[in-house]
């Protein structure tokens, strides 16, 4: 990987980092939720892992935290202090919060972070709701800012990329595996940007538009953060045939056995074993026998090649344009953390 600009510094912490960036934003996200009707409010803080259903506190996890700390980092980047970026950080969190609460729903997923969902712990109805409530508070808090209508049109966009990225995921499954209406992994690619990267790109360009930065830096960290999603998504891809239950918290071969057309398996099929692994796709075979065809068709590597140059682009994105240096250095920390995930 290309270096950035370092510091005087010892190297930066992925972990340190996400740690610091969550107790800067984590007081105002829970003033924003308690703003929130109460019922609806337990329902969010269920889904972050801060209480259980009813009320009682919980120490479950809430999610790493990336996009409040690409928000964060934006700020610092342009020489701002991390706590201006505060109510971007705390709008993608409630975005990111909406989108899961109704992905959820829409792909029938029972549990996350090894809970149940809030739709199965409240009902259909209440977890849509949350979800709602939670997208229309994230408005609120970008409408307040002084540079509110910048931020807000950033995340409109980012939020109608999100949904177009949702619509295509949710048309790829009733689309065949191979033959002229199959999924192209370049399909997959702009779904990916879309449905993960278009989010976390707006994280970070929230953070330096409200730290201050000129078009070019808030533009240029929205690329970059778009090709973080993708490569992001790519290790994701990876983990959900190859990763060890133990770090996943899923199955071996767990997204073979649920049939999802992700990137490794689209890459395979365009190969010249296609044939053989849609006939393994579609039967009851062991979900082992398809995992070494796609690896030996070339699927694995196309997807590594896939992660390795979308961190390319990224490092590419952030070298355009001056940022502060120990920022930048805590970026390239956590863009190795995300996507070298073997934890």
């Amino acid at each position: 990987m290309t270096a950035f600009p370092s510091a005087v510094q010892a190297p930066a912490d992925a972990r340190q980092v996400l740690d610091r960036c969550r107790a800067l934003v984590r007081p105002a996200l829970r003033e924003a939720v308690g703003r929130t009707h109460p019922w609806v409010g337990e329902m969010a803080a269920y889904s972050f892992g801060w209480c259980e259903v009813g009320g009682a506190p919980a120490a479950a996890s809430g999610g790493k935290g990336v996009r409040q700390a690409l928000a964060v980092l934006g700020a610092e980047a342009a020489g701002a202090p991390g706590r201006v970026a505060v109510p971007g950080a705390v709008a993608v969190e409630l975005v990111h919060a909406f989108s899961l609460l109704h992905d959820d729903i829409m792909d029938g997923d029972e549990a996350r972070r090894r809970r149940p969902t809030v739709w199965k712990a409240y009902g259909t109805g209440p977890a849509v709701l949350a979800g709602d409530a939670l997208f229309a508070l994230a408005v609120e808090t970008l409408a307040v800012e002084a540079a509110g209508p910048q931020a807000v049109r950033l995340l409109s966009v980012a939020l109608q990329d999100l949904v177009r990225g949702q619509a295509d995921d949710l048309l790829f499954a009733t689309r065949p595996w191979t033959g002229p209406e199959r999924v192209r992994p370049d399909e997959y690619r702009t779904m990916a940007e879309h449905k993960t990267g278009a989010l976390l790109g707006c994280a970070a360009a929230l953070g330096a538009l409200l730290g201050g930065s000129p078009p070019a830096t808030v533009a240029a960290l929205d690329r970059a953060g778009r090709h973080l999603g993708i490569a992001f998504q790519m290790v994701d891809d990876l983990l959900g045939i190859w990763g060890d239950p133990v770090v996943t918290g899923k199955p071996v071969y767990g997204d073979l056995r649920e049939r999802k057309k992700t990137f490794p398996v689209l890459a395979a099929l365009d190969s010249p074993a296609a044939g053989r692994l849609c006939a393994l796709l579609e039967s009851a075979a062991d979900p082992a026998e398809a995992a070494a065809l796609i690896e030996e068709s070339g699927g694995r590597s196309a997807a590594l090649a896939q992660a390795r140059r979308h961190v390319t682009a990224v490092e590419r994105a952030l070298a355009d344009v001056p940022l502060e240096a120990r920022a930048a250095e805590e970026l390239r920390a956590l863009l190795d953390f995300l996507v070298r995930r073997d934890l």
